[in-house]
């Protein structure tokens, strides 16, 4: 048994618990669990095991516990998409989100070829006004022009976005039209159809034995606090991306159908408090054909990184946070329910319902405006469903950043599996080289696993060797991108 050390006279936490660690029993693994992470910032931290019979002969080909680890624990990385949170997770996030689009477009992994001789086009979808803002004006030959109050904003002014006048700006109209924004969206991928229909003189079901429409999107925040919609569309035959769309099936007809779907697709609510409501999209939309030979302004490659670069956003091109304001004890309501079965006032957040005080937020008086407003609506028992308490962060946005049809091209599910599968290749061909069995191909494996969280995180040393491994990639990243060697 390892005698422990006696580090007090060591100041900082972190070094003193990579003092510690060094003297495991083998502080090569601990080092290697946290270069397996790449980066990561926020790993989880699991206990149990796992293992892997053949099937016919019941041996046992591979089994793995977490307390056979030095630290005791298995770390795995996040996942998070999230750039704010993570940046390694999302860059591996947004590397298979970039290959799910490029595969829609050019073709691969799965996906025939011919799609890039589709009808293809980059659709960017608006909000309406709620209320003049602030903005950087051009005229019709692109010369700058003052904005409404008399200035020319500059590219970084904070008060782009913000209203003119915040007295009579519609937050209830914007925090709602971010809330069912999703819902609009779902919407309109339906009445899209509807209108080519109706454009082309068929009736939806000849449509439906003609034509598929695949499609791809992504959600954006504007600096005003609202997200807008870019979206990949596909003409298909009607056996999907393997067969050509018939020669009717046009961009100009594209065109014509989502300005008839944007102008039909709409949400009505209700509420006592604040009337009827209309959902609508904006009266400025885009439709851009994407070159298949690559010679147009939006080509493959250029679609696929914007729509992963966005993927991997949350809200803070708007200036919110990136975290949930909600207090979770309580759930946002201001009080739990005692072993007597009264209610009480919630101890961690004084019967706010708020984590944070909303008036202690460091963020513009535009988007506090935003959350507040949010919140306030989510006290009301006809929004109850939208759950804006927990969404009031995102300025009422609840829905999916990035999604696609089932049709478009292959899954993020694939992709990591995919990933995974060369992960075991690899695995498999150093056991070879060290002389150990390897598995035979036509063997029926069974795995039986275990698996109980424990904590996110790192400990202070691994922090540390966390920071070395961010710092090593980020070198080596540099490096690749000028050209150099790096030794």
């Amino acid at each position: 048994m390892r005698r422990p050390l006696d580090l007090r006279h060591v100041i900082s936490p972190g070094l003193r618990d990579l003092i510690d660690l060094a003297n495991t029993s083998d502080f090569g693994r601990v080092t290697e669990q946290v270069r397996d992470l790449r980066g990561c910032t926020n790993p989880v931290n699991l206990h149990g095991w796992t293992v892997t019979t053949d099937q016919a002969t019941k041996e046992v080909v591979r089994s793995y516990r977490s307390e056979d680890e030095p630290t005791g624990r298995l770390l795995t990385t996040c996942g998070n998409r999230r750039s704010s949170r993570c940046p390694a997770c999302s860059r591996v996030y947004a590397a298979d989100t970039y290959h799910l689009i490029k595969a829609g477009l050019s073709g691969g992994k799965n996906v025939s070829e011919s799609v890039r001789d589709h009808p293809r086009a980059f659709v960017t979808l608006t909000a309406p006004s709620f209320g003049p803002v602030h903005n950087r004006k051009t005229d019709s030959a692109g010369n700058p022009r003052p904005c409404a109050c008399g200035a020319h904003h500059h590219e970084d002014a904070d008060e782009l976005g913000t209203p003119l006048n915040p007295a009579t700006y519609d937050y209830t109209g914007a925090v709602l039209w971010n809330a069912h924004a999703g819902q609009l969206w779902a919407r309109f991928t339906t009445y899209l159809r509807r209108a080519l229909a109706a454009h082309l003189g068929m009736t939806q079901k000849e449509l439906n034995g003609a034509v598929r429409i695949s499609f791809a999107k992504v959600a954006e925040y504007q600096k005003r606090g609202l997200v807008h919609f870019h979206a990949v569309i596909r003409f298909d035959g009607p056996d999907g991306h393997t067969s050509a769309p018939p020669p009717w099936a046009t961009l100009d007809a594209l065109n014509v159908a989502v300005g008839l779907a944007v102008t039909r697709a709409r949400l009505t609510i209700e509420s006592d408090a604040i009337g009827e409501r209309v959902i609508a999209w904006g009266d400025r939309f885009k439709v851009d054909p994407i070159s298949a030979l690559g010679n147009g302004e939006l080509t493959d490659a250029k679609v696929a990184g914007y729509v992963a670069k966005y993927a991997t956003k949350n809200a803070e091109g708007a200036g919110t946070v990136d975290r949930t304001l909600m207090c979770r004890p309580c759930a946002g309501h201001g009080h739990v329910r005692g072993p007597d079965g009264f209610l009480d006032l919630c101890a961690d957040c004084d019967g706010t319902g708020q984590a944070e005080p909303l008036t202690c937020l460091p963020l513009q008086r535009h988007v506090r405006q935003m959350i507040r407003t949010a919140w306030d609506l989510g006290g009301l028992p006809e929004f109850a469903d939208l759950k804006l308490w927990k969404w009031a962060h995102m300025l009422g946005f609840r829905g999916h950043f990035s999604s696609k049809s089932r049709a478009y091209s292959t899954t993020l599910g694939a992709l990591r599996d995919v990933r995974r599968s060369w992960r075991l290749a690899q695995a498999d061909a150093a056991r070879a080289r060290l002389g150990l069995p390897t598995e035979d191909e036509n063997t029926t494996l069974v795995t039986i696993s275990s698996w109980t969280y424990l904590s996110s995180g790192y400990r202070p040393g691994e922090e540390l060797l966390a920071a070395q491994v961010r710092y090593d990639r980020a070198c080596d990243e540099r490096a690749k991108a000028e050209g150099l060697p790096w030794l």
